[in-house]
C-alpha cells in the first residue's frame, strides 16, 4: 500500500523507489502483487510515463487513510506503551521492592500491581495475556507452562514458619527443621493456584517426619488469617519476609536453611520497556542485598529447573535447565 501510494504521487517508479529507500525492482514487485490481490490494474505504464487508471484513482484515497491510521497507531504505541501488569502474588513481600525500584528506573511508564496468589495461577493468566509478569518458583511449574514462558532468576529466599504465639516452638529465635517432626504444617494444600508451593513443602518435609497439613479455607486478609490459625493451629510454611500476622510469630527455619527459589516470569516474546525496568531492578537489588548468594548449609529441591549456573568465582551465570540438589554441608 505504501509502495502504491508513493508511485501514485510521484507518477515515476524511480523517484518513488528513491523516496522509500528501496530498489526499483522491489517497488515494482510490490505494486504488481497489490494489483494481483485486488484483481485490478492500478497504473498505465508506457516507456515515457506512468498514470493512474480509474481503479488506481479510486484506491488512492483509501490508501492514504489506511496509511495515516497505521502511522497514528504506530506513533501511539511508540509514545506511550500500554501499562505492564505485574503480579506480586501477595502484598508486602520482597517483590514489591523490585516493583518500586522499577518504577523509579522508569518513571514515565505505568507498572500496575496485581495479586494472583500463586505462580501456577498467575502463569496461566500470563500465557493467556491477562497478566504480563509474575514472581515465584519457576521450576515448580508444569513443563507445558514453562514451555511458553521466559524467566530470570531473582532470589534464593530463605523459608520460615508461622506459629501461634503460644506454640512450644514460638520462644525459639530460629526453628530447626528437626523440631517440626510430628507436626502438620500448612503449605497451601488444595489451593489450585499454588501447587508449586505445596510441592516445595512436600519435598522439604520428606524423610523428616513432617506432614503437609490437609486443605483449609483460604484466608484472605490478616483477620481471616488469625481466625483460621486460631481454629486449626497448624504451623504455616512461609518465607522470612512474610508480613507480621496477629496472634502469631514468624521464625526462620534452619539446619539446613530451606530456600525458595524465586524467578521473574513472563510470556515468551514479550517486549516492553517496563519488563526491562523490572529485570534491571531485580538484578540491582539482588546484587546489592546478596539475593543470588546461596547461604551455607542450605537446602534446595533436587533437579530444580531455572536455577543459575555458578562459575568458578561463585558468581551466578546464565540460568540452566536443571540444577543438582542439595544441602551444602556446614563449614568446618
Amino acid at each position: 500500500m505504501r509502495a502504491f501510494t508513493a508511485v501514485a504521487e510521484e507518477l515515476h517508479f524511480t523517484r518513488a523507489a528513491a523516496r522509500l529507500h528501496v530498489a526499483q525492482q522491489a517497488l515494482s514487485r510490490d505494486v504488481r502483487r497489490l494489483e494481483r490481490e485486488l484483481g485490478a490494474e492500478l497504473f498505465v505504464r508506457t516507456t515515457r510515463q506512468v498514470s493512474l487508471t480509474p481503479d488506481g484513482e479510486r484506491l488512492l484515497s483509501y490508501a492514504r487513510r489506511v496509511l495515516a491510521a497505521h502511522d497514528e497507531l504506530r506513533e501511539a504505541f511508540r509514545a506511550a506503551p500500554r501499562p505492564l501488569l505485574v503480579d506480586l502474588n501477595s502484598p508486602d513481600l520482597a517483590h514489591e521492592r523490585v516493583l518500586r525500584r522499577a518504577r523509579e528506573l522508569a518513571p514515565d511508564l505505568e507498572l500496575m500491581a496485581r495479586y494472583e496468589s500463586g505462580l501456577t495461577g498467575a502463569a496461566s493468566a500470563v500465557l493467556a495475556g491477562r497478566l504480563d509478569t509474575s514472581f515465584g518458583r519457576y521450576g515448580g511449574l508444569a513443563a507445558d507452562l514453562r514451555a511458553g514462558l521466559d524467566a530470570q532468576f531473582v532470589r534464593y529466599e530463605p523459608m520460615a514458619v508461622i506459629l501461634p504465639e503460644d506454640h512450644p516452638l514460638a520462644g525459639l529465635p530460629e526453628v530447626p527443621l528437626a523440631a517440626l517432626a510430628g507436626e502438620r504444617v500448612y503449605a497451601g494444600a488444595g489451593n489450585e493456584r499454588t501447587p508449586e508451593w505445596t510441592d516445595l513443602a512436600a519435598r522439604l518435609f520428606a524423610g523428616r517426619g513432617i506432614e503437609v497439613a490437609p486443605p483449609a479455607p483460604l484466608a484472605v486478609g490478616k483477620e481471616e488469617f488469625r481466625r483460621i490459625m486460631a481454629k486449626h493451629r497448624h504451623p504455616v510454611l512461609a518465607v522470612v519476609e512474610f508480613p507480621p500476622m496477629p496472634g502469631c510469630v514468624l521464625r526462620p527455619l534452619v539446619d539446613p536453611v530451606p530456600l525458595s527459589p524465586v524467578s521473574l516470569v513472563w510470556r515468551k516474546g514479550l517486549r516492553h520497556p517496563g519488563l526491562d525496568a523490572l529485570r534491571a531492578a531485580a538484578a540491582e537489588i539482588g546484587a546489592r542485598e546478596g539475593w543470588l548468594v546461596r547461604p551455607p548449609y542450605s537446602w534446595l529441591p533436587e533437579d530444580e529447573p531455572g536455577l543459575p549456573v555458578r562459575g568458578a568465582s561463585g558468581a551466578p551465570e546464565a540460568p540452566r535447565a536443571r540444577a543438582p540438589l542439595t544441602a551444602t554441608p556446614p563449614p568446618g
